[in-house]
């Protein structure tokens, strides 16, 4: 269980922001929209070009080859991509998988691609990254596409793993009331940087 810190990291068009997030703890983060979330959740996992650092307790993420890292903190993009025809092809296994948790049947996994909605991508791409294991998570509006029930089933499934696992989380979304439902602590990023909210 591991702290995720982010130290001086700038994207393109953005300050230096330095963040901690504690372990088992979410950071939900709101701005308006083209402010940078996204970019600042890529920068995070290096995607995209950026200066500073981000830690995962001692390990950081400028001392090791991409790929180790993106496999330590897990990113789920606000749109998800798929490569091959069938669901199941992008999992290793079917054990564990918290599907029933996130409204979907197990023969979900025998799915074609083509007939998925835009919200049954969206909770078999959550499935899929949390398969991996991540010690930390990003989630760009991962709630975005889904009606209320099953955002409530993502909302509650994220909270119960980064309890149990001690996954430290930030969750970008545009809802201050699932905000402030969610949230441990709540940042805004605006043109001067990140600042924190205190509800009242």
């Amino acid at each position: 269980m591991t702290a995720l810190r982010l130290q001086a990291l700038s994207p393109p068009t953005l300050f230096p922001i330095d963040l901690d997030v504690p372990t088992g703890t979410i950071s939900t983060l709101s701005g308006p929209s083209g402010i940078g979330k996204t970019l600042l959740l890529r920068a995070i996992v290096d995607l995209d070009p950026n200066e500073g650092d981000a830690a995962l307790g001692e390990q950081t993420r400028n001392r090791m080859p991409a790929p180790q890292w993106r496999r330590l903190v897990g990113f789920l993009p606000a749109e998800s991509h798929w490569w091959r025809d069938r669901v199941g092809d992008h999992f290793t296994g079917r054990d564990g998988l918290p599907l029933a948790e996130l409204g979907l049947p197990a023969e979900a996994l025998d799915w074609n691609i083509s007939r998925l909605s835009s919200g049954e991508r969206q909770r078999l791409a959550l499935a899929r990254l949390l398969a991996g294991s991540p010690q930390a998570l990003l989630l760009d509006e991962p709630t975005a596409n889904l009606d209320a029930a099953n955002g409530n089933r993502v909302a509650s499934l994220i909270k119960n793993y980064s309890r149990l696992q001690g996954i430290p989380v930030i969750w970008v979304s545009h809802d201050e009331a699932q905000c402030r439902r969610i949230g441990d602590r709540h940042w805004v990023l605006g043109p001067d940087g990140l600042r924190e909210q205190a509800w009242n």
